[in-house]
């Protein structure tokens, strides 16, 4: 692998940004994040080397790391292109619609590229289309009466909670594929002795009322929003005090 030092100057985005010389239509950094995102969702993130991409294109090894650099430029290319998929509707305004649509958007996006919740530092993957997701959402909170710093406090918040019921919601998945479970029904019967024995203990009385009398413990969507609307109403009571 070429040492950093060795890479092209500047910024993977600088480069891109930089007019290109004649290349193999097969070998660009788009058409290298497309292959490693399909590796990715098809068989998950370990899948995803060097080697592999550049077999898929049919190209030796080194030809790939003329395009990118390592590992964290592919990471970075391949979270910025499936970022396309976060775009709200330009009529969709105001603060609360604004968040709400990125973050019902951002799921269903980690739902449909599960090695999302899997990679290192997703969160901290600077591109272009993350930025400019981002700054639409900060533009939705400016000019409510919060300083710059409690602007960006809310939207992390609403982010933090996104990304952390979503990767839970992705990990119950992955396990339970590992363990052959199909339904919630089997989950909750593979589950059944150590559940059985917890509640048993008398321990956790408001714990097994859930257990045995709710309702949506199968709704995923409802559970996942319904928590977002008590996130965001803990940003408007920020907006409302001012």
């Amino acid at each position: 692998m070429p040492k950093k030092d060795e890479a092209k100057d500047g910024s993977l985005w600088e480069r891109l940004e930089r007019p290109a010389p004649a290349q193999r239509a097969s070998l660009t950094p788009q058409r290298i994040a497309e292959v490693a995102i399909g590796l990715a969702d098809g068989e998950g993130f370990a899948a995803v080397t060097m080697r592999r991409i550049a077999t898929e294109l049919g190209v030796a090894p080194m030809a790939a790391y003329r395009h990118v650099s390592g590992k964290d430029d592919l990471w970075a290319l391949m979270v910025d292109q499936v970022s396309a998929e976060l775009e709200p509707e330009e009529d969709v305004t105001g603060w609360r619609e604004t968040l709400r649509a990125y973050a019902v958007q951002t799921r269903a996006m980690m739902v449909r590229h599960p090695w999302l919740a899997q990679m290192p530092t997703p969160l901290f993957a600077l591109t272009p289309r993350r930025m400019a997701a981002a700054e639409r959402q900060l533009a939705s909170l400016d000019g409510l009466g919060l300083d710059v710093d409690t602007m960006m406090a809310a939207f992390r918040t609403v982010s933090a909670y996104v990304h952390g019921a979503t990767q839970a919601e992705v990990a119950l998945a992955q396990y339970m594929r590992e363990q052959g479970w199909e339904s919630a029904d089997e989950t909750r019967r593979g589950l059944a002795p150590q559940m059985s024995y917890l509640m048993e203990t008398g321990r956790y009385p408001t714990y097994r009322r859930y257990t045995q009398g709710a309702a949506r413990k199968d709704d995923a969507g409802w559970q996942f929003e319904t928590g977002l609307e008590c996130v965001l109403d803990g940003v408007a009571g920020l907006i409302e005090r001012g």
